[in-house]
């Protein structure tokens, strides 16, 4: 009789499908698509009277997965549990155990580090039973985050507005957007100014900018100030005090962890945490390479240890001492250490293979998949390269007494930084020229002064990086929580993006009031902080889930029963956001209202007047019909789609984006397809030698490296907008035939 196949269960499809090559004949791979039990959406699930003993049901809409996950699992020899080496990983594998009845003998835990051939058959040799205290720390977690949503939304939509939601960390979260905007909005400027020396000898010139008076840092506060350095100085000759050269090393930045590389991403690539993560997913899980089949082409992303293998960095010294030469080597593999408090489960996130260069990957992966592989790359590289070295020169200038300085610095050894050099938020004060070579006591000439007024400024708001670095700074949440915390409170519109940055809405505001006023420990950074460090001792078995809980909830029932008693009979407003539009019927000035399509103008003196517009986003470019301006217009399912504004009076609207250039032979605006990366622009005039048909229009210019991939329209378009659809399409397929 043959043998019975062992089941191996996985979260992601994609993933299964790696392995299952990888482990060959003998192995069944299938996918749970993620969690299989849950706690119940329509009521708490959670019983706090008796040891808070969760309620877990089936995920609804898997039960056909289920069935064929408890087939397979019966007819098989060994189940491994494949889910992901997190907490919640662990979690998901422990709820397939119970929900598949498996017995502990048959039921082994396994963890993939990353898809490759060599550790994902090292890890099926090496099963473990599940880890009991990483469950309990992640049930924790869930019904910690359950009571407080479940315990304070219902509250926030009494008090507030139905469909709010609050919780543990995301409404922390939004406090410190908020926080940051009132300290923006109490800031009070301060008048400083700049004071700078054009000096020149023979052979060249430079600018030194003034530091202070006998030997003291002096800040210039007032024009007064600046004129009395410029009146001491008038007729006072220039000298050289001190030339101070010397070599100036810059190292490497360690590899990344989740935080980093979710803000790195953000700041060179312009992606949002969350799709940062999902690319990263993509790749961690396997892409097909050619002559390689499907290859996991990082390590795990989810991770706050700056921790890397002994393999990973043998592998690294040998690529670069080959690739690079001796000198960009340091001679011994460079380490790095993991901040106090982190949960350091896995290692740093790194490429598995260092020789699988992005340029070699490039013509398999999706522009997306490549930035974010060539910037993960990158970085893991560079951290075990040699130093950079500069030749850095700084000069002292005196004046009667008055010093000015100056600093330059120029690259003599680049090191790391041939493969890769951090991006920073803050600008550097050295010169961008070099300094003419200076001797000590030499005169100089001063061709002119120049003073520049400047004021202090507010503390900046917020981005998606730099909030989600100061959250694990002051450790709130973990490197799983940091994208859909953001998506969560931006999805709330308790914040919106304005640019690149985060700015709180009134919605937001008037929501944090309410909880530091009555909920004052859940909102509290310090307390949240506390909150994790305890998730963490669960994990490490030190205390138990429930005496967290149940710690937790003493202090929280008061607070909700003496906020109910407060706020009995109140109705907490929202102040309107005013726009500069006019109502047509009353002449109010309109405000900006959210209904289920999205925001638009309403009329404040609602309901005596009922008037309501469409905000009006105007694009580049003219309507090819009639030359009206074109206006971007979302459809009742939610797709973009752009318009004439004079409607149907014109019937111009297409899917295509409207952009700023015009066709070099007709002269009206040319298109191009939605979607990401490099977009190829077309003419849609059909009596212009440029016409470019509908099934001839790609997505993506045809370079070198870049995949040819059809983009796919909505399945179909409302019945308002079928009937308008340009008439342009049909004529063209009617000259074709």
């Amino acid at each position: 009789m043959a043998k019975a196949k062992d089941l191996v269960i996985v979260e992601s499809p994609a993933k299964a499908k790696t392995i299952e090559k990888y482990l060959g004949t003998g192995y069944k791979v299938k996918a749970s698509m993620g969690h299989v039990r849950d706690l119940p959406k329509s009521r708490m699930g959670v019983d706090l009277e008796h040891g808070f003993q969760p309620e877990y049901i089936p995920v609804k809409d898997k039960k056909e997965l289920i069935d064929e996950l408890k087939k397979d699992a019966k007819s098989a020899g060994t189940v491994y549990l494949a889910t992901d080496p997190d907490r919640e990983g662990e979690a998901i594998s422990w709820h397939l155990k119970e929900l598949l009845e498996l017995p502990d003998e048959k039921a082994r835990r396994v963890t993939f580090n990353e898809i490759t051939n060599r550790v994902v058959n090292e890890s099926i040799r090496q099963p473990r039973a599940i880890d009991q205290d990483l469950v309990d720390a992640q049930q924790a977690r869930r019904i910690l985050d359950r009571i407080v949503g479940y315990k304070l939304s219902p509250l926030l939509w009494k008090k507030v507005k139905t469909g709010l939601s609050a919780g543990r960390v995301q409404s922390v979260a939004t406090r410190m957007v908020v926080d940051r905007e009132e300290e923006i909005k109490a800031f009070v400027s301060q008048e400083y100014w700049l004071l700078d020396a054009a000096l020149s000898r023979g052979d060249g010139s430079f600018v030194a900018r003034y530091y202070g008076r006998d030997g003291k840092k002096q800040e210039l506060k007032s024009r007064e100030e600046v004129d009395a350095v410029i009146e001491l100085t008038k007729n006072a000759p220039f000298t050289v005090d001190s030339v101070k050269r010397g070599e100036k090393q810059r190292s490497p930045a360690p590899p990344f962890i989740t935080s980093t590389l979710q803000q790195e991403a953000s700041r060179r690539l312009g992606m949002t945490p969350r799709r940062t993560m999902s690319i990263a997913q993509q790749l961690y899980e396997g892409v097909e390479i050619s002559g390689r089949g499907s290859v996991g082409l990082i390590t795990y992303m989810r991770t706050d240890s700056l921790r890397l293998s002994d393999e990973a960095l043998a592998a690294a010294g040998r690529f670069i001492v080959a690739r690079y030469g001796e000198a960009y080597y340091p001679g011994k593999p460079r380490r790095f250490k993991t901040k106090a408090g982190a949960q350091d489960a896995h290692e740093a996130i790194r490429p598995t293979d260092v020789e699988l260069t992005p340029e070699l990957v490039r013509k398999d992966l999706t522009q997306e998949q490549y930035r974010l592989y060539r910037l993960i790359w990158g970085r893991f590289t560079a951290c075990q390269m040699a130093n950079a070295v500069y030749d850095n020169v700084a000069v002292e200038v005196l004046s009667a007494g008055c010093s000015f300085r100056a600093n330059y610095s120029e690259l003599k050894f680049p090191g790391y930084t041939a493969v890769y050099e951090e991006s920073r938020d803050e600008e550097s004060d050295e010169l961008a020229n070099p300094l003419p070579s200076l001797s000590e006591g030499e005169t100089l000439k001063l061709e002119k002064m120049t003073a520049d007024q400047q004021f202090t400024q507010p503390p900046a708001r917020y981005t998606e990086a730099t909030l989600i670095r100061a959250m694990e700074e002051k450790g709130i949440g973990r490197p799983s929580t940091y994208a859909p915390t953001i998506s969560t409170i931006t999805a709330h519109d308790y914040v919106i993006k304005e640019g690149k940055y985060l700015r709180p809405t009134p919605l937001g505001e008037v929501v944090t009031g309410m909880m530091k006023e009555h909920f004052s420990d859940i909102v509290d950074l310090k307390f949240t902080n506390h909150m994790e460090s305890e998730l963490d001792e669960i994990e490490s078995g030190k205390i138990r889930w429930q005496q967290v809980l149940e710690e937790f909830y003493k202090g929280f029932e008061t607070e909700m029963g003496k906020a109910e008693q407060a706020l009995d009979g109140v109705r907490l407003k929202v102040p309107d956001v005013e726009s500069d539009e006019i109502c047509e019927v009353c002449g109010r000035r309109m405000v900006v209202k959210k209904g289920r399509f999205g925001y638009f103008l309403a009329c404040p003196g609602f309901p005596e007047c009922t008037f309501t517009k469409p905000i009006v986003v105007e694009m580049p470019g003219k309507c090819p019909k009639c030359g009206g301006r074109i206006l971007k217009r979302t459809s009742k399912k939610g797709y973009v789609f752009y318009a004439c504004e004079r409607g149907t009076d014109c019937g111009f609207i297409t899917w295509d984006v409207p952009t700023k250039d015009y066709c070099p032979a007709c002269g009206k605006t040319l298109f191009k397809r939605s979607g990401r990366g490099p977009l190829k622009s077309f003419c849609i005039n059909e009596e212009c030698t440029n016409f470019v048909p509908e099934e001839k229009r790609v997505y993506q210019k045809k370079t070198a490296g870049t995949k040819k991939t059809a983009a796919k329209k909505p399945a179909a378009k409302t019945a308002k907008t079928a009937a308008k659809t340009t008439k342009t399409t049909k004529k063209s397929t009617k000259a074709k035939e």
